[in-house]
């Protein structure tokens, strides 16, 4: 984890399918220096998310897509090294957008200063970050969980998923998730209360989901697409609700998926059921930002929200750890520690 020079991975070329290491470029070249109005960050945590993949992808999105040539996106956990900007200074630890890369210059309009005693900071990636926001938001806003009722979320033991169904339990719901590997469910289950979990993996899902949902399915938070939806949706009672978060399953599809037309029966359903499905982009409940940390980081102190967070060391194992995030490699949230942190 050397700090003397500044090491950056940029985007080499648009992915054909599933991201390969040729896509990616490790540089290295001197540490920056900070003009008027900026400061320079020193890198401790990089976030490693599944919609980066969407970013690699020269199509026209929410949010501009990565041009070859330049530093893939991600959020960050930093140091400053030295400022020209009032209210910051050298040693503060900031959250912010800068990528990966080693070092950053920033004006500092998008950062937000971290308190290490209220937090350990590599939370701001997770928990009490953007995926723990998108959590709170998914579930308590769109899928508005009810007492008794029956909440399904696939990526159970992901970052959101597993923050989702600790929400619906908080909520006093039936709460059952999906997963890939045994010991993944056996997480959802033993350490975070699940009521059920099955494995994406079982030849026979659809079965075994209906089988843990004897009540059907009011809310189904959706991380994936796929399958996993399909089998999910035959089970959605009338008027259940569907917050759209992801399909990560789906993320490396070069072409339409084969087979028949299923659009007439995903209609018919919605119809018929009166289903509510709604996709969100979390940028765009920033007014609910404030509600969340106040009531995420008031369930961890009480024990009533666990977390886990998965590391890699060392900026250059990236661009693996990321192409193993999107065939479910991970376990918590990928974080991959860049530098040291000076609060342990």
């Amino acid at each position: 984890m050397s700090e003397s020079k500044h090491r950056r991975i940029t985007l080499a070329a648009h992915p054909q399918g599933a991201p390969k290491d040729s896509d990616f470029s490790l540089t290295e070249d001197a540490v920056p220096s900070p003009g008027s109005g900026e400061l320079l960050l020193r890198t401790i945590y990089l976030s490693l998310d599944p919609y980066m993949r969407g970013r690699m992808n020269p199509v026209k999105s929410y949010s501009p897509f990565v041009e070859v040539g330049e530093t893939m996106v991600g959020g960050t956990v930093s140091e400053v090294l030295s400022s020209n900007i009032d209210g910051f200074t050298a040693g503060d630890l900031v959250v912010g957008y800068t990528g990966w890369q080693s070092h950053a210059v920033d004006n500092g309009k998008g950062l937000r200063k971290l308190d290490p005693d209220a937090a350990p900071i590599s939370t701001a990636l997770g928990i009490l970050g953007m995926p723990g926001h998108t959590a709170y938001v998914g579930l308590l806003d769109i899928g508005r969980p009810q007492p008794g009722e029956t909440v399904v979320v696939s990526a159970a033991s992901g970052a959101v998923g597993s923050a989702v169904g600790q929400l619906a339990r908080i909520k006093q719901c039936r709460i059952v998730g999906v997963a890939g590997a045994p010991r993944k469910c056996r997480y959802a289950v033993e350490e975070l209360g699940f009521d059920a979990c099955v494995s994406h993996l079982d030849a026979d899902l659809p079965a075994r989901l209906a089988q843990a949902c004897p009540q059907g399915v009011d809310v189904y938070y959706d991380n994936v697409g796929g399958k996993v939806l399909a089998a999910a949706f035959d089970l959605l009672n009338v008027a259940a609700r569907v917050p759209i978060c992801g399909m990560i399953s789906h993320y490396n599809d070069s072409l339409p998926p084969p087979g028949p037309d299923s659009l007439p029966k995903f209609l018919r359903g919605v119809l018929t059921r009166r289903l509510t499905i709604q996709g969100f982009i979390i940028f765009d409940h920033q007014h609910r930002w404030n509600d969340f940390q106040d009531d995420m980081a008031g369930w961890i102190r009480d024990g009533r929200i666990k977390y886990r967070e998965d590391f890699v060391d060392g900026l250059e194992k990236a661009p693996g750890a990321f192409q193993g995030l999107l065939k479910g490699h991970n376990f918590g949230k990928l974080i991959v520690r860049v530098g040291d942190d000076p609060t342990l």
